[in-house]
């Protein structure tokens, strides 16, 4: 199949400075047809309109809660049909907590759970058995430098323990799905100039950040979007289990 006839699924695309849109857009200017779930189904809608208009794809914006199995579930019967079948998933969708530990409550941490860990499950779990069927799949998991280093750039614990939950989760289901020739692969952003990070990284605590970066510059989403790209290749077909640093060289081990 030429990419042409795939299509990517792209959660948590809705945001227009994110790393989902930046990825969307991408992808779709490889050859893939795309879809875009997020829980704002006007921005998810916006985001599809603009792919498609832009990269003269098929695109399409559907409004899902990821937590939510029902929700996944009526989301993707609205794809069946609409586009070709689905050969990759980009786990974007996330949220972030900078609570620390001894203040955060049970109830925020299982929030940060089920968006991080829970509704990659969830779609995930929709969307491999197709993937493996028609033996090829690519699944790209969104961790965070935070996991690897222990938060401390902008997520607190429970943040850093989810984004470090996905990466257990990236190299056990590599092992896994490999046999179906599908690759699963994790990329941990670090400092990314989105809607997320912009407001509360400003002024002096910018210019610090910024001071301990090789590259001497915040990330821009299209530097995580082009990797992400690269790894639902159909010729990537033999890296897998591999998480992928992108953060200027602020975190090197």
């Amino acid at each position: 199949m030429s990419v042409s006839d795939k299509t990517v699924v792209v959660t948590g695309a809705g945001s227009k400075r994110g790393i989902g849109r930046a990825t969307a857009h991408t992808l779709a200017a490889a050859g893939w047809n795309v879809a875009i779930l997020d829980l704002d189904e006007a921005s998810a809608k916006d985001a599809a309109t603009e792919v498609a208009e832009r990269n003269g794809v098929q695109a399409v914006g559907v409004g899902c809660d990821i937590t939510d199995e029902a929700s996944v579930d009526n989301a993707l019967n609205v794809l069946d049909g609409a586009l070709p079948p689905v050969g990759a998933l980009v786990n974007n969708a996330g949220i972030t907590s900078p609570t620390p530990f001894l203040a955060v409550s049970g109830e925020e941490w299982d929030r940060i759970f089920a968006v991080n860990v829970r509704g990659a499950y969830n779609v995930t779990r929709r969307l491999a058995p197709g993937m493996a069927e028609r033996g090829f799949g690519r699944i790209v998991f969104l961790s965070s430098v935070s996991a690897e280093r222990g938060g401390g750039v902008f997520g607190g614990v429970a943040y850093s323990a989810a984004k470090a939950a996905e990466l257990g989760f990236t190299r056990a289901l590599a092992r896994e799905l490999g046999p179906h020739g599908i690759t699963v692969n994790a990329v941990a952003p670090g400092l990314i100039d989105t809607d997320i990070t912009g407001g509360a990284l400003e002024g002096d605590r910018k210019a610090e950040l910024v001071a301990g970066i090789p590259m001497g510059r915040n990330g821009r989403p299209a530097d995580v979007a082009d990797l992400i790209t690269y790894l639902c290749r159909e010729e990537t077909g033999y890296i897998t289990g591999a998480t992928y640093d992108v953060n200027g060289g602020s975190h090197i081990h």
